[in-house]
């Protein structure tokens, strides 16, 4: 039996209404030795039912259930399920561009990395572009100390070698997001790469979980304390 060469670990909770297009777009570009790994962490509505239309034709689907503990753990638990070389975070409301995949290992191949992060193009829920990408937004690039004092990681924009599963995982819970962890965690080991390319358009809509918003000061320095004190323990 072949090794699975790439994972796709997508999170999801109540995303009926964007899901669909996402897994699409997701299974043009995967091969036959790939896999699509979605943790639902208890939907409601009917993410599972169409998730389940998808896994009906298409065996590279795997469904698994998340611990209910929220998006970071909904991750962790995607990620812990993954058995591909190569690991692609995936938020449920996103659209792929074809060519994704292909560009990425474009770049583990030349750059031989740990990590690797491509921009997006900002779009509202009808997929029109607000005319920023989030590099531009975020000033985005790698370096520990950088993304330290203003996180620039965007997870569903970012790959890993799975050689990390083991340093990244059990990512903290009392730390703010997940990407910021593994992308820090991952500089630590081996080099991460930002490409400038945009590979996915990034919706930006009502219901979304991250923000593209600042917390209070207060807010930042508990948060960036929280974090060291987790990235020591490593």
């Amino acid at each position: 039996m072949e090794k699975i060469i790439n994972s796709v670990a997508m999170a999801t909770y109540n995303g009926e209404k964007y899901i669909k297009e996402q897994i699409e777009s997701i299974l043009k570009n995967m091969n036959e030795f790939d896999e699509l790994v979605i943790s639902d962490d208890g939907s409601t509505d009917n993410t599972i039912k169409i998730i389940e239309t998808f896994q009906k034709k298409d065996k590279r689907i795997k469904l698994v259930y998340g611990p209910k503990k929220g998006v970071k753990q909904n991750f962790a638990n995607a990620i812990k399920n993954a058995t591909g070389k190569y690991i692609y975070l995936s938020d449920q409301d996103d659209v792929w561009c074809d060519n994704k995949i292909e560009k990425v290992m474009e770049t583990f191949n030349k750059e031989k990395c740990l990590i690797v992060v491509h921009n997006a193009d900002i779009v509202d829920g009808n997929l029109n572009s607000k005319n920023q990408t989030f590099f531009e937004f975020r000033n985005s690039g790698s370096g520990r100390l950088k993304n330290l004092y203003k996180n620039t990681y965007i997870g569903c924009c970012m790959a890993f070698d799975s050689s990390l599963k083991d340093k990244i995982l059990p990512i903290p819970n009392n730390i703010e997001m997940h990407d910021q962890w593994i992308g820090i965690i991952g500089e630590k080991y081996g080099k991460c790469i930002f490409i400038d390319e945009c590979l996915i358009k990034y919706r930006r809509h009502e219901n979304n979980v991250s923000k593209m918003s600042h917390h209070s000061l207060f807010k930042m320095i508990r948060n960036r304390i929280i974090f060291i004190k987790e990235y020591l323990k490593k």
